[in-house]
């Protein structure tokens, strides 16, 4: 029993040392923290209730072995009643079962309750998370949106089971076992209390000293998991592999792994060394006892059953009360983790439907910018600071600086507008304003005639299919990846949207077709293959507006053409916004919008936009005909270069 004491003893210290006190130095319980968690725990209010009181149950029974004990030794033997000595016997053993059972069903009740926070929390955080706009996730460290929803929301789960349950068996466990050894004697009680002092000194020296050891050691570890999770990444063992040397990166790897280890090894001595003290004390108290009790004994103010009442009790109060002592370093330690939970959740979304927003019903496709101005969301709009690298970004007095100015610009439905201008002209911000990934500034984006924000995010989102430059793909199969555009889609519209990609030989030739594992972020296939996977996705879903982001940028002159014939089939009479840097393949489109610093500075089509001169006769001289910008170019102005694929009016690409 004392050994097991000591175990629960050193739990407790390791419990401690994980804990940073400059977390709560100085910090009080807020009350309003206190309230939320209190409703967030609610609908577990008679689970709690049950297990607040199967540890009040198992406390209790767990007195009843050393007060019959003692009716033993006084009565039963010294009386040779042996019908009460195996009542008694009997009863003792009845007593265990019963804390046995009461264990079972404490246990029970906090698996129960902590299991069903974990999925609420973490439910909730997902949610949240995923609605939030792409600003929170081109600010936010993905490692840190997930340490949110698991190492926090486990931390929030003990805070309520873990934490502020062994604070209220401890309380329960003192109150109780107190009770019962002033009612036997209450100067021997008080010896026990008295000594309490011996158990902190040490705890609390080797406590702080394994809390450095294991900040360090969790450190180093953070340092071996940031280099594995980078150099076992599909990128980043390639990046080993062509640039890097592998024994210096083993050497680097060892160098935290050997100061882990050699923590480990000090950890362990210490707690070594606290066990051993621990006994000690424990051993000191024990003989106190004795010695005050057996003085007692041989005065004759207590029995001999009273004694080894006393002396199993005891070790029953330093446990409860050095956990006890660190109660409050305990509680706001486990608080933090709500903390954390809750600044996720409360986080606003600048971009949540607006209360009575509707449904984007059969729609068009007709598209209209009216004056629309833009900046990016600053550091305070849709994002975190927590979840950020921890770059302090310079704050502009008027806000971050204006990326779109006064865009104006109608799409009709059903018509192809090639967006073209240089790299950061604002290209890619337009296209990103109709599926609403952020709000205008300024001026509104209308879809068939109604506001996006008047919308419904998920109604504009089913009209749009997009296809980027750098299309993703999950870790899943190809049929799992084609189907999250339509769940519902059969196998042979699968094998419909790859033909109409160009794409259904490449899945034929793979191992197990439909069912082949793409890797992480399509890895296992080829840019081009991956592209047109990403068309078979958009085919799939069938949107009545299309956005090309350089969706064929990684395919070679082959398969663009092969694409473009494809799109010019699959994507007739669909509104087109194609973003291309390679202007050879536009020149078809009805409209093409010239994108200067945020600003549109030409529009027409291409004879037009050749014929005026300017910006976009500059760009295709240098992209298509390769010639000096300054040179004349006739040519250039009437006709167009063989074999360059030209979007044709109502396609897509």
């Amino acid at each position: 029993m004392r050994r097991c004491r000591f175990l629960r003893v050193s739990a407790a210290m390791f419990r401690m040392m994980h804990q940073d006190p400059t977390q709560v130095a100085g910090r009080t319980l807020d009350r309003a923290l206190v309230r939320r968690v209190g409703r967030f725990a609610r609908p577990y209010r008679s689970q709690l209730v049950g297990f607040v009181v199967m540890i009040a149950a198992g406390a209790g029974l767990a007195l009843v072995p050393p007060l019959l004990f003692r009716t033993i030794i006084d009565t039963a033997i010294p009386d040779g009643n042996r019908a009460q000595l195996v009542g008694l016997g009997a009863v003792v053993v009845v007593a265990a079962a019963l804390t046995a059972a009461a264990s079972l069903l404490e246990r029970f009740w906090s698996a129960r309750i902590g299991e069903g926070l974990i999925y609420d929390l973490r439910r909730a955080l997902f949610d949240h998370v995923q609605r939030m706009p792409l600003q929170f996730f081109t600010r936010s460290q993905t490692g840190a949106i997930v340490s949110r929803l698991n190492n926090d929301v486990i931390g929030a789960q003990r805070a309520l089971t873990g934490t502020l349950g062994t604070v209220v068996s401890n309380v329960i466990t003192l109150g109780f076992t107190l009770v019962a050894m002033i009612a036997l004697d209450w100067r021997i009680t008080l010896v026990a209390v008295v000594l309490l002092p011996l158990f902190l000194v040490p705890s609390k020296r080797v406590g702080r000293r394994l809390q450095s050891m294991t900040r360090d050691s969790m450190q180093l570890n953070a340092g071996m998991n940031a280099q594995m999770t980078e150099r076992f990444g599909v990128s980043g063992a390639q990046l080993v592999k062509l640039f890097g040397d592998h024994d210096r990166e083993t050497d680097e790897f060892a160098t935290r792994a050997v100061a882990v280890r050699d923590i480990g090894i000090r950890s362990a001595m210490y707690s070594r060394w606290f066990m051993v003290m621990m006994g000690l004390v424990g051993a000191i108290g024990t003989a106190a006892v004795y010695l005050l009790g057996g003085l007692q004994v041989i005065d004759g103010n207590i029995t001999i059953g009273t004694l080894v009442a006393l002396t199993a009790l005891v070790t029953r109060i330093y446990d409860p009360l050095t956990s006890l002592t660190n109660a409050r370093v305990d509680v706001m330690s486990a608080f933090v983790s709500f903390e954390r939970v809750f600044e996720v959740l409360d986080s606003p979304n600048p971009l949540a439907d607006r209360p009575g927003a509707a449904e984007l019903t059969d729609p068009t496709g007709s598209i209209r910018f009216e004056h629309v101005w833009f900046r990016y969301p600053g550091a305070d709009e849709g994002s975190i600071r927590s979840l950020e690298t921890g770059a302090v970004e310079t704050e502009h007095p008027d806000g971050p600086p204006l990326v779109l100015h006064d865009i104006d610009l109608d799409i009709a439905a059903g018509t192809t507008v090639a967006l073209v201008g240089p790299s950061g002209a604002g290209k890619s911000t337009i296209a990103s304003l109709i599926p609403r990934l952020y709000d205008a500034t300024e001026g509104s984006v209308l879809l068939d005639g109604h506001d996006v924000r008047d919308l419904t995010q998920a109604s504009v989102r089913r009209a749009i299919g997009v296809v980027s430059q750098d299309p993703h793909l999950f870790h899943a199969t190809v049929g799992e990846n084609l189907r999250y555009a339509r769940p519902d889609a059969t196998d042979e519209q699968l094998r419909e949207a790859c033909r109409a990609a160009r794409v259904l030989d490449v899945v034929d030739a793979m191992p197990d077709g439909f069912d082949t594992m793409v890797g992480e972020r399509g890895y296992r296939l080829s840019g081009g293959e991956q592209q047109r996977l990403a068309i078979a996705r958009l085919i799939l879903k069938d949107p009545a507006i299309v956005v090309l982001d350089e969706a064929t940028s990684a395919l070679d002159t082959e398969n663009e053409a092969a694409i473009q014939a494809a799109l010019a089939d699959a994507l007739e009479g669909r509104t087109a916004v194609v973003i291309a840097h390679r202007l050879s393949t536009v020149v078809g489109a009805d409209l093409i919008v010239v994108v200067d610093g945020g600003r549109i500075v030409q529009r027409g089509t291409h004879r037009e936009l050749l014929a005026q001169g300017g910006l976009y006769a500059d760009l295709y001289r240098v992209l298509v005909s390769g010639s000096d910008p300054d040179t004349p170019d006739t040519a250039a102005a009437t006709d167009v270069p063989a074999g360059s694929g030209p979007v044709r009016s109502g396609t897509g690409g």
